[in-house]
């Protein structure tokens, strides 16, 4: 399979889903993305990113089963594939190979 590139977005969704170990869905991957980046992040932006992954092969979705909570909907699923972890594997490795490659600490900015 030849390997597939993830945005910053689209890596950040796709290690909450390995994160969360199966019980990824759409609303509380969004405030894990909210909690641990302090950004601002709307759902819809979740799951386009989240149906983009599942186009590449790195998740999958089931159908959860409906719920008095959620007026007897169903919850769309989603969880991490053998190829979604080689991805973020990959993506590990290359950062920390170019980060051990810095000539110096980035401890502050650059003044221009």
């Amino acid at each position: 399979m030849e390997r597939k590139y993830l945005g910053e977005f689209e890596e950040i969704v796709l290690l909450v889903v390995a994160m969360l170990e199966g019980e990824a869905y759409g609303v509380n991957i969004t405030h894990e993305i909210i909690e641990q980046t302090f950004r601002k992040v709307r759902l819809n932006q979740v799951h386009a990113s989240l149906h983009r992954l599942e186009d590449k092969g790195m998740v999958i979705s089931r159908m959860g089963g409906a719920t008095k909570a959620r007026g007897g909907r169903r919850k769309r699923i989603f969880t991490i594939t053998a190829y979604g972890r080689q991805a973020l594997h990959d993506i590990q490795a290359i950062r920390n190979k170019l980060w051990q490659q810095q000539p110096s600490p980035i401890t502050h900015a650059i003044q221009i």
